[in-house]
């Protein structure tokens, strides 16, 4: 009489899967990631303001009180700044500089990227090297102090000239990384049959090739974002960009300048360095989201139930899940669940 063969059933947050069955773990959609879907409506958040800012603003960010520092009220969220200033305002209104050149930056620091990047690797030969040769020129380029300096000589450089600058000084890394994958991908199977039935470079990169590089150019983007914003604030802190357009680092700048913490006046500043904390969080979240989404073991773990037909109920943290073979059928199961369900079996 042969022994009986154990059945092992993982129950995973889309149902009850059998290990080394025809079923299928169904695909973890980006959306559905907690890291990414709060990332995402907080920057949704931080891009109406930006929008709407202005219109909602209570009072003139510039326009003076008689209200001098003055401490969060009813009538001034935020409280006041030296002059009188409502700093709730210039919360709102400055927001739009911070988005806009972090957007704008992003987007063309992408685009160039992806242009060049997947260009060189796909094309290869002479293309590859001349292509490849301007990554490397760029990528020594510092971009603050270039735009340091840009904002130094030029004294009505505003937010777009910050973003064109930072935007065009921060793709060659990027290219680098695409240009890399490009290569391991140019050569598959797939990519080869469309060659083979003629369709054109340019669709074959499009249809064929982009698609398997789209969680790398997001990650690129939210990265340059990051950058972007912070450059930004800098610049406005420490003085080099102009002062007349509010945004949250002209904020730190008056308050540093007019020794708000020695004052105690703790309002001028925090809200602007939460703003900030807050946006960085919030890309930092979409930028995990967008890993754990890209690697099968990042997605994968988590805990896990696992049931015998013996009644037994085991919960690990399962990750990767390499097949072995247990009474000549292959199962989906990693070492560390074998072990565990043996031991509940009392083997």
């Amino acid at each position: 009489m042969s022994a009986p063969t154990s059945t092992i059933t993982a129950v995973t947050p889309e149902g009850p899967v059998e290990a080394g069955g025809a079923a299928k773990r169904r695909r973890l959609r980006f959306v559905a990631n907690p890291k990414a879907a709060t990332g995402l409506i907080v920057l949704g958040f931080f891009c109406l303001i930006a929008i709407i800012g202005s219109w909602i603003a209570p009072f003139d960010p510039s326009a003076r009180s008689s209200d001098i520092l003055q401490g969060p009220s009813g009538k001034h969220w935020f409280g006041t700044t030296h002059l009188g200033q409502d700093i709730f305002s210039q919360i709102l209104v400055g927001t739009r500089g911070v988005m806009f050149v972090g957007l704008l930056a992003g987007i063309i620091a992408t685009a160039l990227s992806v242009l060049i990047g997947v260009s060189s690797g796909f094309l290869g030969g002479a293309a590859d090297e001349g292509l490849s040769a301007l990554s490397n020129v760029f990528l020594v380029i510092p971009a603050l102090p270039l735009i340091i300096i840009v904002a130094s000589t030029i004294p009505s450089a505003g937010d777009l000239m910050v973003a064109l600058v930072i935007g065009l000084t921060s793709w060659a890394w990027g290219a680098r990384v695409l240009r890399a994958q490009t290569l391991s991908l140019r050569r598959r199977d797939y990519v080869e049959a469309a060659r083979a039935t003629g369709e054109s470079t340019w669709r074959i990169i499009t249809v064929e090739i982009l698609p398997n590089l789209t969680a790398i150019i997001a990650s690129g983007f939210v990265g340059t974002v990051i950058f972007a914003v912070m450059s930004e604030i800098t610049l406005a802190f420490i003085g080099i960009s102009t002062i007349s357009e509010w945004n949250w680092g002209t904020i730190l700048f008056w308050a540093q300048s007019q020794q708000a913490l020695a004052q105690g006046a703790w309002w001028w500043f925090v809200p602007a360095g939460l703003a900030i904390a807050i946006l960085g969080t919030a890309l930092s979240l979409i930028n995990f989201g967008i890993d754990e989404f890209v690697s099968p073991r990042l997605r994968s773990s988590g805990h896990t139930r696992l049931k015998t037909n013996d009644g037994h109920t085991v919960k690990m943290r399962v990750g990767f899940t390499p097949v072995l073979q247990q009474n000549g059928t292959k199962e989906l199961v990693t070492p560390v669940v074998r072990k565990t369900v043996d031991e509940a079996k009392g083997i």
